[in-house]
């Protein structure tokens, strides 16, 4: 890979993770759980940037908030939040970017792949995220389900239906324009 390439790689994770930061903190406070747009970019950034370059800027999001960077929902930061009830979410998001960017990857952008894999990964992130809030809060597990993913799924289909019409138009554009490289 010649060094511009490199650089404008770094230049889109970059971007992609500056976007994250920007739109996670703006937050439905619910709780234990609160509901943010973290989802929604991460779908998009699976999309546009792939699994390996989307995987490295939700990492850098997850390393900005633990180090202190107020990126996770309400403006909140800092290890504890990987402690508490929403950490096993935040660590999901690890697994929902590496299941979406697979199907993205190995289906060539095929528009209905990407739907399961937004729906596998959020699954996936949803599961960890409900096994974590049910330790970390003493919940049972129907507790924790009712708490940190019942109230959710409306917005995740709203979240998933957006990525699946506007991700594709995105791309599209921004390979047109010589934006994007692979």
């Amino acid at each position: 890979m010649n060094r511009n390439k490199k650089i404008y790689n770094m230049v889109l994770i970059a971007v992609l993770t500056a976007i994250t930061c920007v739109l996670a903190p703006l937050s439905i406070p619910l709780e234990p759980v609160p509901i943010s747009l973290s989802l929604l970019v991460f779908y998009f950034s699976a999309y546009i940037l792939g699994t390996k370059k989307a995987l490295i800027s939700c990492v850098l999001y997850i390393i900005l908030g633990v180090i202190g960077v107020p990126v996770f929902a309400g403006f909140t930061a800092g290890p504890a939040k990987l402690a508490g009830p929403t950490g096993g979410y935040i660590a999901g998001y690890i697994f929902l970017v590496l299941i979406t960017g697979v199907f993205v990857d190995i289906f060539k952008r095929k528009i209905w792949w990407y739907l399961l894999g937004m729906v596998l990964g959020t699954a996936v992130c949803l599961i960890f995220g409900t096994l974590w809030l049910k330790v970390s809060a003493d919940m049972t597990f129907g507790a924790a389900l009712l708490s940190g993913v019942v109230p959710f799924i409306p917005g995740d289909f709203i979240k998933i239906a957006a990525a699946f019409i506007i991700s594709p138009v995105v791309y599209k554009r921004l390979k047109a324009a010589n934006l994007l490289s692979d």
